[in-house]
């Protein structure tokens, strides 16, 4: 679920008070739960289909590195900002800059980092049309902005491919925002080992979880503020999501559509929001 998961997922065109579902039977209940994930899937897809913004943005990572990073159509660039903690040394800098110099002018780096986001996002994209069947739903609590949703594998479902294996042996949470129909949160923990391909392909443990939390960065658009995935064990799926991932973004910017490679690096090198106001931080 996991970039565009990293960047992916938006529910509800519609919602039924508190009341009303706890004096609806089970069954019915159950089926309605799912008809809102289905009409969530829908409008998420949508949502990703339409959304063609590019951000520049903070990613802090769980060791104290911290990354502008500058997304354009042709490819992103980051540079840290922070090394351990610490502002980054003239050393670690030359060698972002000298990588950056390096990406802008190869096109197998840059077509290699497209594959690679397009291979996540086909996988996601899937297992997101995938979510309505793979479990079964059923809605916690209505309060404020916000509807929190529990679910737990489906029995009954057959996943089609080894990603949606792993996923519908999932159980967790997810919580919508009302006003505009976007997942805020999605959390899932493997309840159960999982191995494919006699453990060459996937051999994932019990307890192994993720968490994506998700915030409106601009009016109507969306974007992953946190990401967390745990993974005991190793899988073969998704190619820029580690097994162990712990990243914030903060301080979301939009570039302009037609931003260059180059002009991406020299905003690297400009102090945050420089590039226009901000539009949120992680909070």
């Amino acid at each position: 679920m996991l970039k565009r998961l990293s960047r992916c997922t938006t529910v509800l065109g519609w919602a039924l008070s508190v009341a009303v579902w706890v004096g609806l039977p089970s069954a019915a209940a159950a089926q309605d739960a799912k008809s809102v994930v289905q009409q969530a899937v829908n409008a998420e897809l949508a949502a990703s289909d339409n959304d063609h913004t590019r951000w520049r943005y903070q990613q802090h990572e769980a060791n104290g590195d911290v990354f502008t990073v500058v997304e354009t159509k042709y490819g992103s660039v980051k540079r840290h900002v922070m090394e351990r903690g610490h502002p980054a040394s003239a050393q670690t800098l030359a060698a972002d800059d000298a990588y950056n110099e390096r990406f802008i002018h190869d096109t197998a780096l840059q077509a290699k980092q497209r594959r690679d986001g397009l291979h996540d996002d086909k996988s996601a994209r899937e297992l997101l049309t995938q979510m309505p069947e793979a479990f079964d739903w059923k809605i916690e609590n209505e309060a404020g902005d916000a509807i929190s949703m529990s679910y737990q594998p489906n029995p009954d479902f057959d996943p089609p491919t080894m990603e949606s294996r792993v996923m519908s042996a999932m159980t967790g949470k997810l919580v919508v925002s009302k006003p505009a129909h976007r997942i805020k949160s999605f959390t899932g923990r493997l309840m159960d080992d999982v191995t494919i391909g006699w453990g060459l392909l996937a051999r994932i443990h019990t307890g192994s979880h993720f968490d994506i939390e998700r915030r409106e960065v601009a009016p109507g658009l969306w974007q992953i503020t946190e990401t967390h995935v745990h993974i005991d064990g190793h899988a073969l799926f998704f190619k820029t999501i580690g097994q162990q991932q712990d990243e914030v973004n903060s301080e979301f910017t939009q570039v302009p559509p037609d931003t260059t490679l180059e002009q991406a690096v020299k905003m690297l090198q400009q102090p945050a929001g420089a590039a226009g106001a901000p539009c949120c931080s992680a909070k």
